[in-house]
């Protein structure tokens, strides 16, 4: 195991760290790091495997809460325009590729941090339109939840209806993009191990942030967390 090996063990622990406390943000900590220690390709099918994986386990949950009709408008779009986004991964200069990803992650980091929503009242149309955009963010980028977290906190839902629409939101266009990237051949044995064991870390710094959640303040937490992506996604810009 070399620097490398021990530096993704690191940054993919404190990713899910931040998803545990903050419910989202996973993809966008690990993704600018990741990105420059094995490329934009890898860190994209690493990303989407462990959001899925993190998803998965609060799934069960998830279920009976969900707003599915938001939701249908949500993904259906989505699975036409996440292989677009993955064609752009896959056939972009990998520098670009890096540089977009570090770029996608300043953004809406920022937007999140300084309180930004969407101020219209959630419609069909809209729904539609920003499912595809995010289709083709999480296909280039591996993330593509933080326009959808914009707009859902907008909405009339409770809370808990919008955590549980974001985690089915997550899993379904991680695995449309998973599919994806499969049937283009970027997912190699290898690099499925190496996603498969990073996914332990991953889990326990979720359950570890699920633990600091419940006695520490939620809204100083996100903003700590957004920060740090923020700054990791500004750092990247420049390496």
């Amino acid at each position: 195991m070399d620097i490398s090996d021990l530096a993704a063990i690191g940054i993919v622990s404190l990713a899910g760290l931040v998803r545990g406390t903050t419910g989202f943000g996973g993809a966008m900590f690990m993704s600018p790091v990741l990105s420059i220690l094995l490329g934009p390709v890898p860190t994209v099918v690493i990303a989407l495997l462990l959001e899925t994986a993190g998803a998965l386990v609060m799934f069960p949950d998830a279920l009976p809460k969900a707003n599915w009709r938001t939701l249908l408008f949500l993904i259906l779009p989505a699975v036409v325009t996440v292989p677009l986004g993955g064609y752009l991964l896959l056939t972009v200069d990998p520098w670009i590729a890096r540089k977009l990803i570090a770029a996608v992650v300043v953004v809406f980091s920022s937007m999140l941090l300084f309180g930004l929503r969407y101020n219209g009242t959630p419609r069909v149309a809209t729904s539609i339109a920003l499912g595809g955009l995010v289709g083709a963010l999480l296909g280039a980028t591996s993330v593509g939840a933080p326009p959808v977290i914009l707009y859902l906190l907008s909405g009339p839902d409770p809370v808990a209806v919008t955590r549980a629409n974001l985690t089915i939101f997550v899993t379904a266009i991680s695995v449309i993009g998973l599919v994806m990237l499969a049937a283009a051949g970027a997912i190699s044995a290898p690099l499925a191990i190496s996603a498969a064991a990073l996914t332990i870390p991953f889990l326990l710094g979720i359950w570890l942030g699920g633990k600091l959640f419940d006695r520490l303040s939620e809204t100083g937490i996100r903003r700590l967390a957004l920060a740090l992506m923020l700054l990791i996604g500004v750092v990247s810009l420049f390496l």
